[in-house]
């Protein structure tokens, strides 16, 4: 009997000693307070935006929400690395901080989630929530633009400017990519919920594609226009460049050539996209007579010209208008 009795309390210390090892392991991992905070920033890498925002208790922010989900998420919480989660520090009666260390692109930061006792589960354990708080925002500016790729999404820009709600902890690129224009990537790194970041300003230039196909259309408008002079034996054409003399011309012997052609400078103003003025060299060669002796020469004479364009983009189609005064 005292050896049944001893064998029963054996038993019974045994299975106490296991209910509070079962009871400290799920207290020290469910009933945690950074077991929220670790499933959260899972959520994050996996671009699961709406498991996120239920677990962060957010509000969305009157702003574009196409950063809150999927490719855009994921891609923002991608370079982060090297997560510890630290231990919590009291903020009161019923809170706690976890502080949380990360490598994000490269640069070594720190986010403190505030979380708060919302109640018990299993009637032991304590049940951690986050504190409720509103997404922070970025904003993002393009010059000359109604588009642009935040975070490899296209993103509509009305006026050129736009506003996100972005989760935190995360890095968010924009840039443009179009045929014709560009802008290289501009980056912030979100921290904390405050976000109090500075704008991504795109600052948009032209593209070689752009620059050439202009070029182009002014190379080919001189060349048109010094053909038609010298077809038309001017010396004075509708064109940038002209020649003034007091001595005869021999007919048949005017040839116009066009010997450098302006470089493409393509820049923002009022809205629009101008073409700076171009700037170039045209060469007359002629035969003249001088009207006093009436010895004739050759004459080979460059004069430098300049003109001003009108530059009109619909789609995929760009044309170039000269502007020339007379």
């Amino acid at each position: 009997m005292v050896k049944t009795a001893a064998g029963w309390l054996l038993g019974l210390m045994l299975a106490a000693a296991g209910a509070i090892v079962c009871i400290n392991l799920v207290s020290s991992s469910v009933a945690s307070p950074q077991q929220p905070v670790k499933e959260y920033l899972q959520a994050l890498q996996k671009g699961e935006g709406e498991e996120a925002l239920g677990l962060l208790r957010a509000k969305v922010p009157s702003a574009n929400a196409a950063m809150l989900d999927g490719t855009a998420l994921q891609t923002a919480a991608s370079k982060m690395s090297d997560v510890k989660v630290g231990n919590p520090e009291a903020r009161g009666s019923n809170r706690m901080a976890v502080p949380v260390e990360y490598t994000l692109d490269g640069n070594r930061l720190h986010t403190e989630f505030l979380m708060e006792r919302t109640g018990t589960q299993w009637l032991f354990f304590t049940k951690w929530a986050f504190v409720p708080t509103t997404l922070p925002t970025i904003d993002v500016t393009v010059v000359n633009a109604s588009e642009a790729t935040l975070n490899g999404v296209p993103v509509n820009m009305p006026n050129g400017r736009n506003t996100f709600a972005v989760f935190f902890p995360g890095k968010y690129e924009a840039s443009l990519n179009g045929t014709y224009f560009e802008a290289p990537p501009a980056s912030a790194l979100v921290s904390s919920r405050d976000g109090g970041q500075a704008p991504l300003n795109l600052q948009t230039r032209s593209t070689k594609a752009m620059n050439e196909a202009v070029a182009g259309k002014v190379r080919e408008f001189l060349d048109t226009c010094a053909a038609q002079a010298t077809e038309q034996q001017r010396l004075q054409p509708d064109c940038p460049f002209y020649h003034v003399s007091n001595a005869r011309v021999v007919d048949g012997t005017i040839k116009w050539a066009i010997t450098e052609y302006p470089k493409i400078t393509i820049e923002p103003f009022g809205g629009k996209w101008v073409v700076a003025p171009l700037n170039g060299k045209a060469t007359l060669t002629a035969r003249e007579i001088d009207l006093f002796t009436g010895y004739g020469k050759d004459l080979s004479v460059e004069h430098d010209f300049s003109f001003t364009t009108q530059l009109d983009i619909s789609g995929d189609t760009v044309t170039v208008t000269p502007l020339l005064t007379f």
